[in-house]
């Protein structure tokens, strides 16, 4: 009732356009939240916490969230698992690689306003106590981490193996966090693996596995990292036939680098254009373009970047799998351009 009087003496403008101008996070249109803290980790790497505004829902440990920034006046979203405990305010932790990562690293200061979209994923704790094994490798800790900083310090039964891998000590994230939780609580056990010395984990047999955590076909498992890790640990679950004590997530998905011609991108309700090779996403060319368009995962998962395609012939990427039926319902995160394409967005 008072924000439609306030219409009366703000019009032609929004009462919430000029209330934002005293508090940032207030949107009815917007989630959004401000960094209060930017921790340095490993080489390249960065902790964002931020303070959500309204419409926030807490997240639980090992969710993930949208965050969107603007860059050269184009707002572009990215999803970030939240390394936070869960019950706390979020925090993303981030490495430098790709044009949205490399910005919050190093563009990034307290008192930022970030563009949100609220927690989601079901890479989750069990409901109950359960011996757990963490296989991660690169940043694919970072919603481990969230499960153990909630798990570890409040309860006494847990017990936890994580088993990590990075390039070299420099390069693990969290690692002297990790080392005063294993000191304090007996409930954590951590190893790493450093690749530059030690190789990867061979995964062909058991025998490294068996000998980092010889009890793993008892424990429930998670695996988060590089699509090779994720493959070769799945494989591992199923040949030992343990494959439902596993639960995986998939950061990226692997896409075809040589899937077509390309062509031109029309999204017609935005009233814009874009040209795209073979091997570039519509998702990524819209984004370019200054498209707000619809997406989640960015790995033709969760199916929230679906738009209708009103004309032309689109290659799923995955597949290699031709699209051309007007209004059919198209994954643009896994798709590209076959000649001149139409979207409704």
């Amino acid at each position: 009732m008072a924000l439609s009087a306030a219409s009366v003496f703000t019009a032609p403008r929004h009462p919430q356009d000029f209330l934002q101008l005293v508090n940032p996070l207030s949107s009815a249109r917007q989630l959004r939240g401000v960094v209060t803290s930017v921790t340095p980790e490993c080489s390249g790497s960065v902790t964002i916490a931020f303070r959500p505004g309204r419409g926030w829902h807490a997240h639980e440990a090992g969710q993930y969230a949208r965050i969107g920034v603007e860059i050269d006046g184009v707002r572009q979203w990215r999803s970030y698992s939240l390394s936070a405990p869960a019950g706390q305010d979020p925090a993303i932790t981030v490495t430098a690689v790709g044009r949205v990562s490399r910005h919050l690293v190093e563009s990034t200061r307290v008192g930022d306003v970030l563009f949100l979209a609220p927690p989601q994923g079901d890479f989750l704790l069990p409901t109950g106590p359960r011996p757990l094994l963490m296989l991660t490798a690169g940043s694919g800790i970072t919603p481990v981490m969230s499960m153990i900083r909630t798990l570890v310090p409040r309860r006494p039964d847990a017990d936890v193996v994580l088993i990590h891998s990075a390039r070299t000590p420099q390069d693990a994230l969290f690692r002297a966090e990790l080392a005063t939780l294993a000191a304090d609580h007996d409930g954590l056990h951590v190893a790493h693996r450093y690749t530059a010395t030690d190789g990867r984990i061979d995964f062909t047999s058991p025998a490294d596995l068996d000998a980092l955590c010889p009890d793993w076909r008892s424990r429930k498992a998670y695996v988060c990292g590089p699509a090779e890790l994720l493959d070769d640990a799945s494989q591992m679950w199923h040949d030992h036939h343990v494959a439902d004590a596993l639960s995986v997530e998939r950061f990226e998905t692997a896409l075809l680098t040589d899937a077509g011609a390309g062509g031109r991108v029309v999204f017609e309700k935005s009233d814009k254009e874009a040209v795209a090779d073979g091997s570039t996403t519509l998702l990524e060319a819209g984004e370019d373009a200054g498209v707000l368009m619809p997406h989640g995962c960015r790995m033709g998962i969760c199916r929230s970047c679906l738009v209708p395609l009103r004309a032309g012939q689109i290659k799923d990427l995955r597949t290699g799998e031709t699209h051309a039926d007007e209004g059919e319902l198209i994954q643009t995160c896994i798709s590209a351009p076959c000649g001149t394409v139409h979207l409704d967005v």
